[in-house]
Order: C-alpha cells, then sequence, then structure tokens
C-alpha cells in the first residue's frame, strides 16, 4: 500500500492536487499524521468531504472516511489520528494544520450517508465489513 499511495501523492503534488485512475474528479487531501505507535510521520492520499457539501455553507472542515475498501479493520491513518488528533493537511495547493475529531452518533451517521450519495463505493464498502466505517472531521487550527 505504501508504493501505492506514494505514487499518488507524487501525482496530487505534481498536479496541484487533482490525481488521475480511479480517483479521477474526487477531492483528494493529502494528510499528514503522527505513527500512533512509532511517532514518524506519515501522509495517506483521501478521498474527502468538504463542510459546504455537508452542510450547505463554507466552512473550515472536511471529512475523511476509514473505509479502507472495505477491509475488516480501521487504517492505520485512523488510529494515529485518534492518538495525535493534530496534523497537517494539503487541499490542492493550500497546507495547513488540522485537528481530528472522531464523529459520532446522528452525525456521523449524516455525514456518511451524504458521501455515500455522492460516491456510491462508500456505501459498497460498508457493505463489505461488519465494522462501521469512521468519519473523521479535520478542522483547520
Amino acid at each position: 500500500m505504501q508504493n501505492y499511495n506514494r505514487g499518488i501523492i507524487e501525482e496530487f503534488r505534481v498536479n496541484e492536487g487533482r490525481v488521475g485512475g480511479p480517483f479521477a474528479g474526487a477531492p483528494m487531501v493529502l494528510v499528514t499524521s503522527t505513527g500512533a505507535n512509532s511517532g514518524r510521520l506519515h501522509t495517506t492520499p483521501l478521498v474527502y468531504l468538504r463542510e459546504d457539501d455537508a452542510s450547505g455553507g463554507p466552512g473550515e472542515r472536511i471529512y475523511v472516511f476509514g473505509s479502507m475498501g472495505g477491509a475488516p479493520k480501521h487504517p492505520a491513518w485512523y488510529h494515529n489520528l485518534k492518538a495525535h488528533p493534530d496534523a497537517t493537511v494539503e487541499v490542492g495547493t493550500d497546507r495547513y494544520p488540522v485537528r481530528a475529531t472522531i464523529m459520532t452518533g446522528e452525525e456521523r451517521d449524516r455525514l456518511f450517508e451524504k458521501q455515500a450519495s455522492l460516491r456510491p463505493q462508500f456505501a459498497e464498502y460498508q457493505q463489505r465489513t461488519t465494522r462501521k466505517i469512521p468519519v473523521i472531521a479535520l478542522e483547520r487550527l
């Protein structure tokens, strides 16, 4: 997965936040988090939902989804953000610090359903796993 992500990260940075392949046209963010166990920095490309997409107004939040393609376990980056919620994101050419918050309850469900309506593969990911796919808010600091 690291080599796969490395290629996406390079493409993202060269093309000012745009990537091709299965992610062509999808809103992408690079999240750099601190390893939960290692303490090392890790950068992960993710599809995101902007707050204005979720609530109708502009905001300082984006949301990412710990789908890992419907795998049985949460992705490592989720555990990293849970252990160390302060991170850095890159959206297009903009880079800024954020704080991660794990969404719960009705708000989590609303955001996940919104993402699944925009990107149906997220509903498919949820069907593939018994775990509840986490939704994480990344709020600009």
